[in-house]
């Protein structure tokens, strides 16, 4: 069994945003090894999360925000809704900070939508019908069509949905938005989520 010292289960504790026996326990089941013990516990987070949100309401949260400037003006801004459960969190410096980061994000990122499950189902079956149309007419085999398919509806979601989208600042925080808010959601212990999201351009056509 690898030696796992307090200078490793604190780096791991800090990463994950975890405790202290969590973070030993992780790394004793990995033999030490750091990025699978941080795998572990995404996973341990990401179902606490998952949990959290089908039994509670968020119904508390703040707003996030942010302008983008050119010229010494605005020209973009950004409103983003994150939501939690309760005015503790809420009024905690890390969850505003989050807000904005959100918002900061999505100035650059622009998705269309929060989550897949609220990708119009009829956007999403035009791009289905357009991957496969492409990979037949390359002459791939059904079963390979299906594997193109997934893997392009995959690059869709992570081009256009926040929660795919890599976060643009991986000096802060390496990985998705979704997995950016899960980790926070993990460390409040409480059901958080981005609700809504809006933005104006200076001169964007509103048609």
């Amino acid at each position: 069994m690898a030696d796992i010292s307090a200078k490793d289960v604190q780096r791991l504790r800090q990463a994950a945003g975890v405790g202290m026996m969590e973070a030993k326990k992780a790394l004793v089941e990995t033999d030490g090894d750091f990025d699978k013990a941080m795998e572990i516990l995404r996973a341990r987070g990401l179902m606490k999360v998952e949990k959290r949100a089908a039994e509670r309401e968020a119904s508390d949260g703040t707003i996030g925000h942010y302008l983008h400037f050119q010229a010494d003006r605005p020209v973009t801004g950004v409103v983003v809704e994150l939501a939690c459960e309760t005015d503790f969190v809420a009024k905690h410096a890390d969850f505003r900070e989050m807000a904005n980061d959100v918002a900061l994000h999505v100035a650059w990122g622009k998705p269309r939508w929060v989550r897949r499950e609220e990708v119009d189902q009829g956007v999403l079956q035009e791009q289905k019908d357009l991957y496969t149309r492409q990979a037949k007419e390359q002459g791939k085999p059904d079963h390979i069509v299906e594997k193109i398919v997934e893997g392009k509806l995959n690059a869709f979601f992570e081009e256009k949905v926040l929660y795919d989208q890599r976060f643009i600042n991986e000096q802060k925080f390496e990985g998705t938005v979704g997995a950016m808010v899960n980790q926070l959601a993990a460390r409040m212990g409480e059901n958080i989520s981005v609700r809504r999201v809006a933005w104006l351009t200076v001169g964007e056509d509103l048609t």
